[in-house]
């Protein structure tokens, strides 16, 4: 019997992205309500997967006010979480967040002005944190020195590519209202980007997941732990709700990002459960098979 090979290997790379929870010290956000519950069912339905993600990235808007407790708070939940999967969590600014204390807290390390940009390596792929945020504003920009820093980074390829995470995404707003808070002055940015080893974009912001392209790069755009979008009301109209939540996952083949978004919450199962090992028996039964990823010399 001729043995078939699925279109696509295995995935080299498996992450999670997950946005704004938006952590108080204390109180409700916005008097309304708590955002810790929505996010602890969202790190529950991850660890619930048993997929041990290589990292789990956080897009901006830790805290709705950027004060120290919140952040304390906000790091005790998702390292029992990050211990327990087995994985590492990548923070990233938002225009909720302040630099201080996020360097101080979440990166433990002393605070220096300025955005706040790191680099991370998972394995040959490569992951850019941009700090997009502008203190007490809440569009974001991108300067001049950010910009250079970004094109040193990507001078020298990566071997899996490079993962661009910021805040404020690159794409039109879906919604009138945010083009008050989006990213301004782009062209650079596209600039520095295109023909780079860039092989997606991920961000946060918008509280509802978006997904487009710019500088010819897929870009992905997860929903909110803390509330999202409703984006079933009448246009030019906004309105927050305190459901939908969901997590992005994040499955890279060779150099191939697949995004998928995996919503939360209990709902009545339909049809047959099928297992891991009764799909592999119905694979190998059909002849089929994923080979693992070959990278490239």
């Amino acid at each position: 019997m001729q043995i078939l090979q699925a279109e696509y290997p295995a995935p080299n790379h498996v992450l999670v992205h997950i946005t704004d929870p938006h952590f108080v010290a204390e109180g409700l956000l916005y008097g309304e309500m708590d955002p810790k519950p929505g996010l602890v069912q969202v790190l529950d339905a991850i660890e619930g997967t048993m997929m041990e993600p290589e990292a789990i990235i956080v897009s901006g808007d830790l805290t709705d006010k950027g004060k120290a407790e919140a952040y304390r708070q906000l790091k005790t939940v998702c390292d029992a979480y990050a211990a327990r999967i087995g994985t590492r969590i990548i923070w990233a600014m938002g225009n909720h967040d302040d630099r201080t204390n996020f360097q101080r807290i979440m990166l433990d390390e002393e605070p220096r002005p300025g955005p706040v940009d790191r680099q991370y390596d998972l394995g040959g792929l490569r992951v850019l944190v941009l700090d997009s945020s502008i203190p007490g504003f809440h569009h974001g920009e991108i300067d001049e020195d950010q910009l250079r820093w970004l094109a040193k980074e990507l001078e020298a390829p990566a071997d899996d590519g490079t993962l661009l995470v910021l805040h404020h995404p690159p794409v039109p707003p879906v919604q009138d209202l945010a083009v008050l808070s989006e990213l301004r002055n782009q062209t650079g940015l596209a600039q520095v980007l295109e023909g780079s080893d860039v092989i997606g974009i991920l961000s946060g912001h918008t509280h509802c997941s978006l997904f487009s392209t710019f500088a010819n790069i897929p870009v992905s755009v997860a929903a909110s732990t803390s509330y999202t979008q409703d984006l079933a009301i009448p246009a030019g109209a906004m309105q927050g709700r305190d459901g939908a939540r969901s997590f992005n996952l994040v499955r890279i083949h060779g150099r191939t990002p697949v995004t998928a978004v995996v919503p939360v919450g209990k709902y009545r199962s339909f049809g047959t459960p099928i297992s891991a090992e009764e799909t592999r028996r119905r694979l190998e039964e059909a002849a089929i098979t994923i080979p693992p990823y070959q990278p490239i010399n």
